[in-house]
């Protein structure tokens, strides 16, 4: 352990030979005459006028030469207590200067402490020396301790102390010192002034810089350089160049240190052309091959994308250091080049450059792709190697990668092996969490950070506020908001577009429009966050607004604004906007991009134009996967099924991986069980099985095969706590008309604690349909109230459709007069509900209010009140509502068709039906021809019949019923000859009457 140079004071001169080495000894016996052989002009010292040196100190300041560690440094030290040359100011100079010249800045400070009244000249000394070890506390206590003992201060003092308070952000200390200059009239010094303007320009006090040189008389460039500087560090930008203005006026040259300034403003500023003119000044002037330069002009040329500059530029620098290195391993990274990156850094290790930290926090976040896994190993053992683990900056760095990696675990482990956290690494495992979806864990670290009194500044709200909006936790966000508008943040623009998003994505458009009206300033980001929530929330009218107020104020529409804003044309199906879309993007040079154009492969198909959408996708130069997904979707929407399966197959051939909403799209277009399980098989094969939206499409596909077995096997593959897994097979047994078991299933939900949302209810609803059990529907009614999910709209109408069909019409009639608000869907399932109970009068009552409530009629509303009309023989009010149908320009389809044919059919108008089917612009359904068939046998029409029953039979020949149906018109007419033929052909076909059934609600079940 290292004495105290006091505490040697106390030892005897035979207690020191015994407890030093033998050097010491050497110097204490040595007489200090003779020792010519050692001197050197290093430490020998002109005397001065007014203290001149003794010989005696002159052999001993000699000694200093034999140093060449610090263990040879501290016996001199011992030496300067017992000869007492603690006194002697060019005794001590030497012992200070040789201390930080062997790194021992202790040991000096030790000898400095023992001074009783050190001299002007050695407290320079001191400072300077420590200033220059970057020891700033230190700098500030010797000058402290200075002024304490009376010792003065010169110019030379003031600006390593100026310094010092500027970089510890010493506020205080740097407005003392600036205080006594001027109280000891050094205010003139032009050192100072200068140091004066870098502490203001480095602390942000740019008026106060501003004011400090406009007192100066005549400032040098050094002077302006520092006020440059303040301004490029603070981002005055246009006043940095204004002031290169007034330096040029002047006749003043910028040198290096100018240019080192006003280059990263080029970049920042996106002003890249006056960066190549400053470039070609550099060259000029001779600077090129100057080392500070390069860095700074290579990000430049990088932040422009220009790599190829960027790259001449470092290969014929004349001295790579790691500062040139670095910023060439940082342009990659920039632009996303990682190999390139990645090989550099391994040239820069083979060229025996040893990396620094800085190196390390530029290419770490080149692995944050999966695919650089295991770079990301190899560069934290690499960190571990040159020990800069402990370094906060390269820590978080290697915590951000974990994160984003999915390895929390390691993640977690460096952030509490951290011997000292900053507000970064906590903003790192914050968001962090919120990246891997842990949000409540991201919660807890935001309270953690918090705990350990750290303040939450603009980057933790923002991350927190993402967190909120996974968890939909509204009063946590707005928590959040109150936090940051009392800790000032309500004007940082980030953390305003960053509560835009939370409200936007909670669905509180309210608060995202007062907000976004209050904001002072607003950018492109802004506008597309609330633009995007719009379109997310179907709120199309106030997304179409906001995109014309935007370019009224004339902020420029970019990629990511059009990408957010041409769904809103496949959402109203309005092509000509969505074409005069297209026809923008093109001409501000976003054609190109393959996201936009996989929006408007989207866009075209879902607006009828799928020719258009395939057009785009053939011309892409490069597909991504998303951009195959896109155009699969337009022909499964379309039912083009053939080219959903040549369009895999295609992409299969070109090498493209399919993911899973490629299979999503496939799975529906199988025509065959076949071509289902060998989906199946290639999403096992490929992994791709673990997803749970194919595990549900799956069960769908099985269902439609009625293979029930099949749909409980991938239940039991999925997660039990999803409940879209539960409603996928809900949905299969009511498609395989399973309906008791709907309603187990549901039980069995409820003991797992899995919570049913809306979809599960509509499943559930629909097996009561099946059922018409009332006591069950009562019983379903009662939960979903409970649960509150009868505000829920849809729910309401599937309620009203239920108790219509189970016979109870009043309760239908009360939940559709009690709905807040009526959809189309709401009206239509009421008329339906009239017209399944023969009241046609209340039907058409119906639709007539319907029209002057605003809503207006679709497809399902007209095909109700037909069927209503067709129900109580209304046939003039049939053929006066099909027509009004069309001209209101809904296009009558195959349901509609047969709601009229049937209306003629029981009104006995049995020609006119006939008349119709043929006029008819399609071929005719199964189902229509029946219930022309069975009007036939109702009215006797035999000859009718016959030719009805031809057709039938050449639709579906399998189909017994046509065959029953011909044989009761026949027998009905006495034409047994013709009903026994009719039979015959019956048996030799192998065909069976279908057995009917009756479901009557018994006491506790329905019984068939």
């Amino acid at each position: 352990m290292v004495l105290n140079l006091l505490q040697w004071c106390s030892l005897s001169s035979s207690s020191l030979l015994k407890l030093t080495p033998p050097l010491f000894r050497f110097c204490c016996t040595f007489p200090f005459t003779n020792i010519s052989t050692f001197s050197n002009k290093r430490f020998v010292k002109k005397p001065s006028k007014h203290n001149s040196i003794t010989p005696k100190v002159t052999n001993f300041l000699r000694m200093f030469y034999l140093c060449r560690n610090i263990e040879n440094l501290k016996p001199l030290g011992s030496v300067l207590i017992v000869r007492g040359l603690m006194r002697d100011k060019d005794a001590v100079a030497e012992f200070i200067i040789s201390c930080f010249h062997l790194d021992a800045p202790e040991l000096a400070l030790s000898a400095f402490e023992g001074i009783e009244k050190p001299s002007v000249f050695l407290q320079n000394l001191m400072i300077r020396r420590l200033c220059n070890h970057g020891l700033f506390e230190d700098v500030l206590y010797v000058y402290l301790k200075g002024r304490v003992l009376g010792c003065s201060s010169d110019n030379f003092t003031f600006p390593f102390v100026i310094k010092a308070s500027s970089a510890l952000g010493a506020v205080w200390m740097a407005e003392g010192v600036h205080c006594v200059v001027f109280k000891t009239g050094f205010e003139e010094n032009l050192v100072i002034q200068t140091a004066l303007v870098d502490f203001y320009g480095k602390t942000g006090r740019m008026e106060k810089a501003r004011l400090v040189l406009d007192r100066i008389s005549q400032p040098d460039l050094v002077t302006w350089n520092a006020l440059i500087s303040g301004y490029s560090l603070n981002g005055f930008d246009k006043d940095a160049f204004e002031v290169l203005r007034q330096i040029r006026m002047m006749g003043l040259k910028p040198n290096v240190s100018t240019l080192v300034s006003i280059i990263p403003l080029c970049t920042r500023m996106k002003c890249y052309d006056l960066g190549k003119s400053i470039n070609g000044f550099v060259i000029k002037s001779g600077f090129s091959s100057d080392v500070i330069l390069t860095p700074a002009l290579i990000s430049m040329y990088a932040d422009d994308g220009n790599l190829f500059v960027a790259r001449n530029l470092f290969d014929f620098a004349s001295e790579k250091n790691v500062i040139i290195w670095n910023s060439m391993i940082s342009a990659y990274a920039q632009n996303q080049k990682f190999s390139e990156a990645f090989k550099m850094f391994r040239q820069m290790l083979q060229a025996n450059i040893q990396p620094n930290m800085v190196t390390f926090v530029s290419i770490i976040p080149c692995c944050e792709n999966p695919d650089n896994f295991w770079y990301g190993k190899f560069l934290h053992a690499h960190v571990m190697k040159y020990r800069l683990d402990s370094q906060l900056s390269v820590a978080t760095a290697l915590l951000s990668m974990y994160a984003k990696l999915g390895d929390l675990n390691s993640a977690e482990f460096i952030f509490y092996q951290m011997p000292r956290r900053n507000i970064l690494s906590w903003n790192s495992m914050i968001s962090g969490y919120g990246y891997n979806g842990l949000s409540e864990a991201s919660l807890a670290a935001f309270c953690g950070m918090q705990v350990e009194g750290f303040d939450p500044d603009a980057i933790s709200i923002i991350s927190i506020l993402s967190a909120c909006s996974k968890l939909e936790a509204i009063l946590l966000g707005k928590a959040a908001h109150a936090f940051s508008f009392r800790k000032g943040f309500d004007s940082n623009l980030n953390i305003s577009n960053a509560l835009l998003a939370f409200y936007s994505d909670c669905g509180q458009l309210s608060y995202c429009f007062k907000l976004f009206l209050k904001m002072a300033l607003r950018d492109v980001i802004s506008w597309n966050t609330l633009i995007s929530g719009c379109v997310h929330n179907k709120d199309t009218e106030n997304a179409v607004a906001l995109l014309h107020e935007m370019q009224r104020e004339e902020c420029k529409l970019d990629l990511v604004t059009l990408i957010s804003i041409i769904p809103i044309c496949s959402m109203t199906e309005n092509l000509i906007q969505g074409m005069s879309l297209h026809g923008y993007t093109i001409k501000t040079g976003f054609a190109c991009d393959v996201s936009l154009v996989n929006a408007l492969i989207s866009m075209y198909s879902n607006c009828g134009d799928i020719n258009a959408g395939k057009f785009l996708f053939e011309v892409m130069p490069w597909r991504s996967i998303i951009s195959w997904n896109a155009l699969m979707t337009g022909y499964r929407y379309h039912n083009l099924q053939n080219e959903v399966i040549a369009s895999f197959c295609q992409m299969i051939w070109e090498g493209q991986k399919p993911n899973y909403v490629t299979l999503l799209n496939l799975l529906p277009a199988c025509s065959t069980l076949l071509q289902g399980k060998s989906i199946h098989a290639f999403a096992v094969r490929t992994g791709i099985i673990v997803e749970i939206p194919i595990i549900t499409s799956l069960i769908s596909m099985y269902a439609r095969y009625e293979i029930t077995n099949s749909c409980l096997f991938l239940f039991g593959m999925g997660e039990k706590k999803d409940i879209a897994l539960w409603n996928a097979v809900m949905s299969a047994y009511i498609k395989t008309r399973n309906a008791k078991e709907v309603v187990t299933f549901f039980c069995e939900l409820l003991h797992a604690r899995v919570e049913p949302d809306f979809i599960t209810f509509l499943s559930l609803i629909s097996a009561c349909v099946q059922l018409s059990c009332l006591n069950l529907s009562n019983s379903i009614m009662a939960y979903i109230i409970q649960k509150g999910f009868d505000k829920h709209i849809v729910i309401s109408n599937a309620l009203i459709d239920l108790y219509a069909r189970c016979g109870n019409i009043s309760v239908a009639k009360k939940i559709f007069e009690d709905l807040p608000s009526k959809d189309a869907v709401s009206w239509s399932a009421m008329i339906n509900g009239y017209g399944l109970h023969g009241d046609s009068n209340a039907a058409l009552a119906l639709l007539s209010q319907m029209k002057h409530s605003g809503i207006r009629p679709d497809g399902c509303t007209y095909t109700s009140v037909l069927s209503a009309c067709s129900h109580g023989g209304f046939a003039d009010q049939g053929w006066m509502i099909f027509n009004s149908m069309v001209e209101e320009g809904v296009p009558p389809r195959m349901e509609h068709y047969a709601c009229m044919v049937d209306l003629l059919g029981r009104t006995g108008q049995l020609s006119g039906a006939y008349n119709f089917v043929e006029k008819l612009p399609c071929k005719p359904s199964t189902s229509l021809l029946e219930s022309l068939l069975g009007a036939c046998r109702v009215h006797g029409n035999v000859e009718l019949g016959e030719k009805i029953s031809m057709l039938l039979f050449q639709l579906d020949p399998k189909n017994s019923g046509s065959y029953v149906m011909l044989y009761n018109i026949y027998a009905a007419a006495g034409r047994w000859v013709d009903a026994n033929r009719v039979r015959s052909d019956m048996e030799e076909r192998q065909l069976r009457k279908l057995p009917g059934f009756s479901l009557v609600e018994g006491n506790r079940h329905p019984v068939e």
